[in-house]
């Protein structure tokens, strides 16, 4: 065992919690069981869920077992969010459907193999989809407060921007019973979420202290924000998506790679399992060098690996070398060169294999010179590359044997500015 809190302290990870001395204390005392949800509102978990995951995975290192729920029930309903409208909800197949990609995803950060501190995941469709509505009101819905759930923050504020239902109402309740059912059949003792669920969380512990008189715990992580107080999890496409369906491997590579200095002490603290002594050094070293990027590259490469694999991890820094002259392109594969293509400017063009436009006018088309004829300057100055070969006349145009995997030329101006080009047969 070890201080677990301590360390979720330093890496920022702890908003709210109950009563965080007597939380200390049980952990300190032994193994304790918490578990996490996850609902399947998407098919597939983003890096706001990755907080949670990651948190989880802190606690069963330091000896603890969690439990990954998954929300079959919970899903089917949606929480309140803090948009002003109801969700959609969504078809029972489609959540269905849903909760095992989910689960998959869950189940690469958690350790399932036996022992004490194995994890489990369940659903809490089991024990909610036999609950009638009777005993959903007589056993359960008795022991809430109506004024206090209306004092929860997101309630009031869906209130005030024009009301609720009492579907997403009745949630709070619905994740209260998880923990309550948890509770009883796992001995679960604390649960933990995003500071934005505190409220369902601390639903949770007084459901169980009203109907067996124990005392559990809640712990809420912050929200992950950046520098000028946006949410993570956000870029001009929509979430950053764990499922490589969703967001390729190299995007998810360059996403984190991209973040400023000032972002990446933080995130180095949430996502990856470093120690405090690697982390204070890779500060030091944003200080002294930070043309070097070090730190962002080790942020980069442990999330990566950590949510897409080693192999995949190497394939996309072999694509990101190559990208800009330090790799053989030809050796990408096309999932992962046609991903890396999509991260920079990049243009479709219609034409044949044997007939294909001029090197200039593919330059032009990509945006990476503003015209035709400052595509011939840089050819001429000599920094303009095709495949990363010098091209070095004004009137060069590729050949079909330049075609990688007979459809992607990659165009570079200078050292730094790359583009793509995807040819479409005509």
């Amino acid at each position: 065992m070890t201080d677990i809190i301590d360390d979720l302290t330093w890496r920022g990870l702890i908003a709210v919690s109950t009563d965080l001395d007597d939380l200390r204390s049980a952990l300190n005392a032994g193994q304790v069981t918490l578990y996490g949800g996850f609902d399947p509102t998407a098919p597939s978990l983003h890096i706001g869920n990755l907080v949670l995951l990651l948190t989880m995975r802190r606690f069963q290192l330091a000896g603890h077992r969690p439990i990954g729920l998954v929300g079959g029930a919970t899903g089917l309903i949606g929480d309140p969010s803090g948009k002003s409208v109801e969700r959609v909800l969504n078809s029972r197949e489609v959540v269905a459907g849903w909760v095992d990609r989910i689960r998959a995803e869950v189940s690469q950060f958690l350790d399932f193999t036996a022992g004490p501190s194995g994890a489990l995941l369940v659903s809490n469709l089991d024990w909610t989809a036999e609950l009638s509505a009777l005993d959903f009101l007589r056993d359960i819905g008795k022991h809430f407060p109506v004024n206090q759930m209306l004092s929860r923050e997101v309630v009031r504020a869906r209130l005030e921007a024009g009301g609720i239902t009492y579907t997403e109402f009745s949630y709070q309740i619905l994740q209260a019973n998880d923990f309550l059912e948890l509770h009883r059949r796992h001995g679960c003792a604390l649960q933990i979420g995003g500071s934005d669920q505190w409220g369902n969380l601390v639903s949770g512990v007084d459901l169980i202290r009203r109907v067996t008189g124990q005392v559990v715990h809640a712990l809420a992580t912050p929200l992950i924000t950046k520098p000028d107080g946006t949410k993570y999890g956000k870029t001009e496409g929509g979430a950053v998506w764990l499922s490589p369906e969703l967001m390729s491997p190299y995007a998810f590579y360059q996403f984190w790679i991209n973040r400023t200095d000032a972002e990446v002490p933080g995130l180095l603290r949430v996502f990856t399992f470093r120690t405090r002594e690697e982390i204070e050094e890779l500060e030091r070293e944003i200080a002294d060098r930070p043309a070097a990027r070090q730190a962002q590259r080790v942020l980069a490469e442990d999330v990566t690996s950590l949510v897409h694999g080693p192999a995949e991890l190497a394939r996309v820094q072999a694509a990101s070398r190559a990208l800009f002259g330090q790799g053989e392109l030809r050796d990408l594969d096309e999932a992962t060169l046609a991903a890396a293509i999509a991260e920079v400017p990049h243009a479709s063009v219609k034409a044949a294999a044997d007939s294909l436009p001029l090197v200039t006018d593919l330059l032009a088309a990509t945006g990476i010179v503003p015209s035709k004829s400052a595509a011939r300057r840089a050819i001429t100055e000599g920094g303009a590359y095709l495949n990363n070969v010098k091209v070095t006349a004004a009137d060069a145009v590729p050949a079909a044997g330049d075609l990688l995997h007979r459809r992607f030329l990659v165009l570079r101006r200078g050292k730094r500015t790359v583009s793509g080009i995807e040819v479409v047969s005509s």
